[in-house]
């Protein structure tokens, strides 16, 4: 197993509120492993750590797998507290893939904490996220999380003792003691965090890194490192030897070699990392030229590394750190048992499942297992399985693959429609699944599968769930270590929580039977099932702390836990409690809660109460709990962080870490329980214990023999020892058979299909000429070994695979969508439910006049790719065919191009309580299918069309902001306009001195300032209120320009006949301006730009005399240019804005629109005098929030509005 990592804070530091502690986090990838035990061992060669368990659980159980390639020759593990766990799901979540995040760095707390930590040595990098957690004091808990009953209990902590520690103080009573020796860590008082590692493997090195961590900077400050070579009697500093000034940030160890010590400096000083291969006597030092936040060790080559950098790039070392190469920019990593990783490659929407081989992971030798984009973060490795998520219309589908086969959707009951999944286990060739279904909130349904993963059947109803720290899903179930099959699980029912206890995986579940008497020898009156023994299954994901729960491989049958008895399970009146048969009886050991280790491989049992109080002495047990004496450590009282065992299951030295006051240095008191031992175990010191559930030898189909220590026995068993198991298997009941996918279990205990169930699909994946498995509606137990009996009866029969037609096409696109890009692959993947794959054909029309078939289902298993030329809605239909029929699955993809620009044609004023055209313009005009979304002024409601114009009435006068937002594909953009709407109104055109087109830019910001130094010209040139005048310069050359003229209603009195008056004069008032060259301004030094009426106005009084006749004629040429343009407007049904007055009362006056422009690529009409109303890649007025103007096109000469 691999070396002890952890964290210890200081329960005896007071914590203040409201202060952030910041986080880093690293990366933990799932390992193969040789044996389900290692997924489960929750200390193995690290050490052991315990404390106080009063902080919450946190973390998962899966972040502290081991690889059994990484044990030691020794054989020797360490005594944790707990060697399974309550059912953390971080990491194995769809939801929260990243959960499998360890932390580089601290967590949340409060004030000064002194954190003891624990580098990993093992698969896991760094350390797990669940070592995140600190040691906590028992009491009130802040609203921070602290607890505060030291604070508030003791003022004084250091001197204030509880009445057992001052009963065992007293010089007159003589008190049983430990031999134990204490090192300070002198000159670290100020230090808040520690790591600490003990490699194990008949080596007495310990390495401690402390470290002050500045909460405000959020990173270390000062550091130092000290090495034992006693176990832990003395220490020695060596900062001088990694450098006085050098500051450590943390210490990582190779699982497989751990002489072997990797120290990384604080990044924020100095980018190294310091290499020792002598188990910490000396270091050699290299740059980084990246910023690792987690490490990954391999399982089996001792110098490969994964390092996943801050800018979430993957690099790999196959010199232990010594050089890296560069494997991916992007990517989670979760790395395999082989050679080769396993990682995904993101981006904001999706994520692609991708391997490679370590030493060669280019991207020709990259492979991808899955044909399509994955949910991001959903990748799950475990074990021979690999999962994977992919949502398509709002609803997960979970894939699965078994030993690196082809992915298969994972098969629940029909309506379990899961909100979300947790995979728990994949121990012998089994899953077990967590799924929060459509109808729950805080608890799970249990499945289970077969041995390929894909069928799954209920285990256990509404399992209880919370949420942990790290924002994992904590589910209530417990696998007990050393007894195959066994799980506890605290079940919701109306309204209360009672725990319940399995023998065969899932397949019974009983509630377990109540102590008869209490700890001081009363009876217990509980009555099964209204009264039974109810426990918290909480595993501490730390291993210093030993959680609610314990139980050992070395131990098989004993199991520690706290709880209650009664009708459910409760938090308050807690004990203690006990099991040395599996389950079937219990004891209570203490009446308060106490952390329990496992010593000497579970010959002996360590107590330390929990209380924020400080101690000095522990209680032993060495019969199993059934009685415990009480022994000092030291002589001064103690408020403990956490204690380290010697790695292995060996144990017989420890080391408790903690502080004389919050203001003191580390304290660290070794303890040597071999005094208390006078001898070593012999043959007549074991005994045979016969598992059973309440009688039944028969479990899992083989009646098992341990091989134990006998109560009475006080020896050590020493690392020599292993568990000796003897068993014989039984005949087959159906008690080793569980209901089969589509089968549910009934009152009666029978299994009969399921309402949506028919039994005759489950050939779908024959083939003419082969044989399948007719369920009988059982299936066996996983690893269930019992043999003979009702076999036959309960077993699958085989038969041949009957000629059927094709049925249940399934078509979809990879990514799950219903969307595609223009001249992009689509991946077209073909489902077939039943019908015989390799004798029916498959064709597939892509709708754009292309088709394809194939010969049989299996020559498309890697997806069918195409590329659409055009955009457009396509009926995609795919068609399977044999001899005896065809069905045919259909879809409908819309391929689109990416829309680029949006622009609003709208007019500039419109009229009272008449109807506006309003038009959205798109660049390029075919994007595919297209939304327009509609917001007129303060509704609160859009216009949802799917045309590009619309046409709305303003019901009343004011400045209104008129919004369209256009949605095609993933782009949604809009555009936004102002329009002046008014009752009674005068417009005309205008035009300029062609100077001007040679300085204007065609840009909406140019036209707005020159509309602004227009109008104001045209102020001073006529003296109109600026108030009754609008100006907009239009888009376009040759520069023309429009101005509206507004009435004053106090002068008008709001009555149509003065308001008709007023505009006249005021219209004739300015166009006489114009058309005497009134109306100039200066557009830059040396520019002047004349203003001028785009049309003939009423002439002056014209002398008649012979001196005059030439203006005469030209009068008499100008009524024949009129009557000329009259005729062609008749003739061509135009109007000429510029000579209309806009009324309420004047129905013709009517707005006209031009059509969306067409594509670049595409002919525009042959009229040389047409504006183009787009002359630039540059949207037309697409900046939201400035004011509007209006389009107008030229043609044949004559104006015609547009917006």
């Amino acid at each position: 197993m691999f070396p002890a990592k952890t964290e210890i804070s200081c329960r005896s530091c007071q914590l203040a509120a409201g202060e952030w502690r910041p986080r880093q986090q690293l990366v933990l990838l799932k390992l193969k492993t040789d044996t389900p035990d290692s997924l489960l061992q929750a200390t193995g060669s690290r050490g052991e750590v315990t404390g106080d368990s009063g902080s919450p659980s946190v973390g998962g159980w899966e972040q502290w797998e081991q690889p059994e390639s990484g044990e030691p020759d020794d054989g020797r593990k360490a005594a944790a507290p707990s060697s399974r766990r309550r059912r953390s799901t971080s990491g194995f979540s769809f939801n929260d893939a990243l959960g499998k995040l360890a932390k580089l760095g601290s967590t949340l707390s409060r004030g000064k904490v002194h954190k003891l930590e624990f580098p990993d040595g093992g698969p896991a990098s760094a350390r797990p996220a669940s070592t995140d957690a600190h040691l906590k004091r028992r009491g009130r808990r802040s609203s921070g999380g602290s607890s505060k009953g030291a604070e508030s209990g003791a003022p004084r902590a250091e001197l204030r003792w509880n009445k057992e520690e001052r009963r065992a103080s007293s010089p007159r009573q003589e008190e049983l003691k430990l031999t134990s020796s204490t090192f300070a860590l002198t000159g670290d008082s100020a230090h808040n965090q520690a790591m600490v590692h003990w490699s194990g493997q008949n080596s007495s090195v310990i390495l401690m890194l402390t470290k002050l961590y500045d909460f405000n900077l959020g990173s270390v400050t000062e550091s130092s490192l000290w090495r034992s070579t006693d176990y832990g009697t003395t220490y020695e500093k060596l900062n001088e030897k990694v450098g006085v000034k050098t500051i450590l940030s943390y210490l990582y160890v190779s699982p497989n070699n751990k002489r072997k010590i990797m120290l990384l400096t604080d990044p924020e000083v100095e980018n190294s990392l310091l290499i020792s291969t002598d188990e910490g006597a000396t270091y050699q030092k290299y740059r980084l030229n990246f910023y690792i936040l987690s490490l990954l060790f391999h399982p089996e080559q001792e110098d490969w590394i994964l390092a996943y950098s801050h800018d979430q790039k993957l690099y790999s070392s196959v010199e232990f750190g010594r050089r890296w190469q560069l494997v991916h920019t992007t990517g989670i990593p979760s790395v395999e048992y082989s050679t080769s990783i396993t990682f995904t490659n993101m981006d904001f929407h999706s994520a692609l499942y991708v391997t490679c081989k370590l030493q060669n992971c280019t991207e020709a030798n990259k492979g991808k297992p899955f044909p399509g984009y994955i949910d991001p973060n959903s990748l799950v490795v475990q074990g021979e399985y690999v999962f994977v998520q992919v949502s398509t219309g709002g609803r997960p589908i979970y894939y699965v693959s078994s030993r690196r086969d082809l992915f298969t959707p994972m098969k629940l009951p029909k309506y379990t429609l899961p909100k979300d999944l947790h995979v728990i286990s994949t121990d012998e060739n089994r899953v077990v699944a967590a799924v929060q279904e459509w109808n729950q909130n805080d608890t799970y349904n249990l499945y289970v599968s077969e041995a390929g993963g894909v069928y799954y059947t209920l285990a256990l109803e509404n399992v209880m769930s919370s949420m942990g720290p790290e924002g994992n899903v904590m589910i209530d179930l417990y696998e007990v270590a050393g007894i195959k099959g066994m799980f506890l699980a605290n079940k919701k029912m109306e309204e209360q929580v009672k725990t319940y206890i399995t023998y065969n995986k899932g397949r019974d579940w009983r509630l377990l039977q109540a102590p008869s008497s209490d700890l001081q020898g009363n009876s217990i009156h509980c009555i099964l099932p209204y009264c039974s023994l109810h426990l918290h299954l909480h595993v501490s994901a730390n291993p210093y702390t030993s959680g609610n729960i314990a139980s050992k491989d070395s131990a098989p049958g004993i199991i520690v836990a706290s709880g209650s008895v009664g009708a459910e399970l409760t938090t308050s009146n807690v004990s203690m409690f006990i099991t040395s048969d599996a389950g079937n009886t219990w004891r209570q050991i203490f009446d308060e809660e106490y952390s329990v280790l496992y010593l000497d491989q579970g010959g002996a049992l360590v107590a330390i109460r929990h209380t924020p109080l400080p101690i000095r002495h522990l209680w032993l047990s060495f019969d199993e709990g059934r009685v415990w004496n009480k022994y000092s450590f030291t002589s001064s009282p103690l408020f403990v962080d956490g204690v380290l065992g010697e790695p292995g299951e060996e144990t017989l030295i420890m080391t408790i870490f903690g502080h004389v006051s919050h203001r003191s240095e580390w304290q660290l008191v070794k303890i040597d329980f071999r005094s208390i031992f006078n001898r070593r175990c012999t043959e007549v010191d074991y005994q045979t214990w016969h598992l059973h559930n309440q009688g039944e030898p028969c479990l899992m189909g083989v009646k098992r023999i341990y091989r134990k220590l006998k109560p009475i026995a006080r020896c050590v068993m020493g690392k020599t020892y292993s568990v000796s198991v003897m068993s014989e298997p039984c005949d087959c009941t159906e008690s080793d058979f569980e209901c089969d996918y589509g089968y549910e279990r009934r009152t009666d205990g029978r299994c009969t299909p399921a309402f949506w169930f028919q039994p005759s699909s489950m050939s779908r994946s024959c083939t003419t000429g082969h044989t399948f498995l007719n369920s009988t509606g059982y299936r066996k137990v996983v690893s269930d070994n019992c043999t003979a009996g009702v076999v036959d009866l309960y077993t699958a029969r085989r038969l041949p695979c009957p000629s059927q037609a094709p049925k249940g096409l399934h078509l979809v696109t990879s990514e799950g969508k219903l969307t595609a890009l223009l001249s992009h692959n689509v991946t077209f993947l073909v489902f077939l439910e039943q019908g015989d794959g390799s004798r029916t054909s498959i064709t597939v029309d892509f709708g754009d006049g292309n088709a394809i078939t194939y010969s049989n289902v299996s020559s498309i298993e890697d997806g069918i790719k195409h590329i659409y030329k055009n955009v457009g809605i396509y009926r995609v239909s795919a068609t399977a065919e044999n001899n005896l029929g065809s069905e045919t699955a259909v879809l409908f993809l819309h391929v689109t191009c990416q829309l680029e620009y949006i622009h609003l044609s709208a007019p500039f004023v419109a009229v009272k309580n008449k109807e506006v055209n309003l038009t959205a313009v798109l660049w390029p005009s075919q994007v595919g299918t297209v939304t327009y979304i509609w917001w007129f002024g303060n509704n609160s409601e859009p216009v949802i069309t799917l045309e590009g114009s619309v046409a709305f009435t303003f019901p009343r006068e004011g400045i209104n902001i008129v919004t369209v937002q256009v949605a095609a594909g993933n782009t949604i953009l809009q555009d936004r306009k102002t329009i002046a709407v008014h009752e009674y109104f005068r417009s005309h055109l205008l035009a300029f001195s062609s100077n001007l087109d040679d300085h204007n830019p065609d840009v909406s910001e140019w036209r707005l300032d020159v509309s602004r130094v227009i109008k104001n010209s045209m102020v001073q040139a006529t003296g109109v209120s600026p108030e009754q005048l609008l100006v907009t310069v239009l888009p376009g050359l040759p520069t023309a320009a429009e101005f509206f003229l507004l009435p004053d209603k106090e002068v008008t009195e709001g009555k149509p006949e003065k308001i008709t008056t007023h505009l006249d004069q005021l219209l004739e008032l300015v166009l006489a301006a114009l058309n005497q060259n009134q109306v100039q301004f200066t557009l830059r030094p040396g520019v002047q730009i004349t203003v001028y009426a785009a049309h003939l106005s009423a002439a002056p009084l014209v002398d008649t005399s012979e001196n005059h006749s030439s203006s005469a004629m030209l009068m008499l040429l100008s009524v024949v240019v009129v009557g000329l343009a009259v005729f062609l407007i008749y003739k061509f049904k135009r109007k000429i804005p510029g000579l209309h007055l806009y009324a309420a009362m004047q129905d013709e006056k009517e707005q006209e629109m031009i059509r969306s422009p067409v594509s670049p690529t595409e002919s525009t009409p042959s009229c040389s005098s047409q504006r183009q109303l787009l002359t630039s890649p540059e949207p037309l007025d697409t900046e939201v929030n400035t004011q509007p103007i209006g389009a107008y096109v030229i043609s044949d000469c004559m104006f015609q509005s547009v917006s």
